[in-house]
């Protein structure tokens, strides 16, 4: 599961409604990248594909692809409105470590090894 806050859906709900045509999801990720190893990714969708988990949040449709899923199930995605950090937080239980810019992160591998084996693996 993904949890939005409700500061973080409202934003994504205003943001949606902007778009043309208005898209059916929230697309959440990562890809290696960035000074931790992690980044995360976020976009709008109009398609579910084959590889993708579905929840629903705070009236927000959000896909996760399956390996994206691993790295950051359970967390938790914010919104600051803080002046010199604006933008989204994503509070990961999965991660022991994260850059300056809290955009990219390392996982804790100890910790997702322990877990057990999704049945779609």
């Amino acid at each position: 599961m993904i949890y939005l806050t409700e500061d973080c859906a409202e934003i994504l709900q205003k943001t949606m409604a902007t778009e043309d045509p208005s898209p059916e999801y929230v697309r959440f990720g990562v890809k290696g990248g960035g000074c931790s190893g992690f980044t995360y990714t976020i976009d709008f969708d109009n398609q579910q594909r084959k590889f993708d988990l579905l929840f629903e949040s705070c009236g927000i449709n959000v896909l996760v692809d399956k390996k994206s899923h691993l790295y950051i199930k359970e967390t938790t995605i914010g919104w600051s409105n803080e002046l010199q950090d604006k933008g989204f937080k994503f509070d990961n239980p999965h991660a022991k470590g994260a850059c300056g810019c809290r955009t990219s992160f390392q996982i804790d591998m100890d910790l997702i090894k322990k877990e057990k084996t999704p049945s779609w693996m």
